[in-house]
């Protein structure tokens, strides 16, 4: 490793311009999985945070509108009670609402009806849990836009008022919108259209969304979907029933694996350049008895030296980057596991991209390399 190290101290100029580069790449990589993880925070944290197994739609629906286009009933929640496995069922209701409150804040609601009592009731941080026919459990997120515990909000077009109770612990969010628990018989009346003074019809009074299944890991879905009339999928697919879900965590994924492929191309062409460049020192080593294992190793180590210093400054860049983005409302959220998941997967990247370029010139006959054929 004399040769590597050398080089790095006495071609200082080169290497820093080559960490430059692998260290603005692992700020934008940084950057894009802090973009990723926050996207997915605030797209389907509400439904993360639901102590639920699997969701069961209406036959038939598609999962990319279930959330918004599935209607189940009473006796399909209790079929799917009797299936082996099944801890629990209960039904539970999702719609989006426009909403005003008594101070004239507007904010728009991701309403998710519950039975009170039943798993799926949230627990609330500050003010009181479930239990008022009109109160309203919301994100802890609903406070940064304005809202307060006692607020009394309006619903857009039916009229009907809800008041804030209590607060979670942390983001609930689904569809980029905050998300506010309310009791499902309340649910029902805005889902129908009802406003106050008016009769909920006998059809709609045992409506929601899907049936929330609490198992403990050996339900048969086929088997309960054909009892219930459903179509059962896990939480984690669920996800993508999420609007917009589905196309940005894709698009995001497209774009990263794009930076690591750029990324190796990028350290696999400098060391290409680089290794041809010192090819003669190289076929001297070779000369001299080095084998071609101790001239991959040398380079290697070389590479890993800059890999490993430029990232480390680029990842500590994004994180400052994200910082400053997280204070904008910007969805952005730093997850050491994915960073340095991600951190790790540009080392290797970069090794192989070295490797490959040493391994190249390595092979070439030291005769011919110090010009013996001339």
């Amino acid at each position: 490793m004399f040769l590597a190290l050398r080089e790095l101290r006495f071609a200082r100029s080169r290497f820093t311009l080559m960490g430059s580069v692998v260290a603005l790449i692992a700020v934008l990589m940084v950057l894009l999985s802090g973009l990723s993880s926050g996207l997915v925070n605030d797209g389907v944290s509400g439904l993360q945070r639901l102590p639920v197994t699997a969701f069961a739609f209406d036959a038939g629906t598609k999962l990319d509108s279930a959330f918004s286009r599935s209607v189940v009933d009473a006796d399909q929640v209790a079929r799917w009670r009797e299936q082996p496995g099944v801890q629990d069922a209960a039904p539970f209701g999702t719609m989006l609402v426009n909403t005003r409150s008594n101070r004239g804040v507007p904010i728009d609601l991701a309403l998710f009806g519950v039975e009170p009592g039943s798993f799926l009731t949230p627990t609330a941080a500050e003010g009181s849990g479930l239990g008022a026919p009109d109160g309203l459990v919301v994100s802890r997120t609903a406070l940064d836009a304005g809202l307060r515990i006692g607020d009394v909000l309006t619903v857009d077009r039916i009229g009907t008022r809800l008041t804030v109770v209590g607060v979670t612990a942390d983001q609930h969010t689904f569809g980029h919108v905050d998300v506010a628990y309310l009791p499902l018989a309340a649910w029902r009346r805005l889902h129908a259209g009802v406003g106050p003074g008016e009769e909920l019809r006998t059809q709609q009074a045992d409506q929601a969304t899907a049936v929330a299944i609490r198992g403990d890991g050996t339900i048969d879905l086929a088997a309960g979907d054909a009892a219930a009339g459903t179509s059962a999928v896990t939480k984690e697919t669920s996800y993508g029933a999420s609007p917009g879900y589905t196309a940005e965590t894709s698009t995001l994924t497209l774009i990263q694996v794009f930076l690591y492929a750029i990324s190796a191309l990028v350290v696999g062409a400098f060391f290409t350049v680089w290794t041809i460049n010192r090819r003669h020192e190289l076929a001297v080593l070779r000369a001299m008895g080095a084998a071609r294992r101790y001239l991959l190793r040398d380079g290697l180590v070389q590479a890993l030296v800059i890999l490993t210093a430029s990232i480390a400054v680029g990842v500590a860049g994004g994180a400052g980057f994200g910082g400053l983005m997280g204070g904008t409302g910007v969805p952005f959220a730093l997850e050491a596991p994915a960073v340095t998941f991600a951190s790790l997967l540009l080392v290797l990247l970069g090794l192989f991209g070295a490797a490959t370029a040493i391994v190249r010139v390595a092979a070439i006959d030291p005769l011919a390399a110090l010009g013996g054929q001339r």
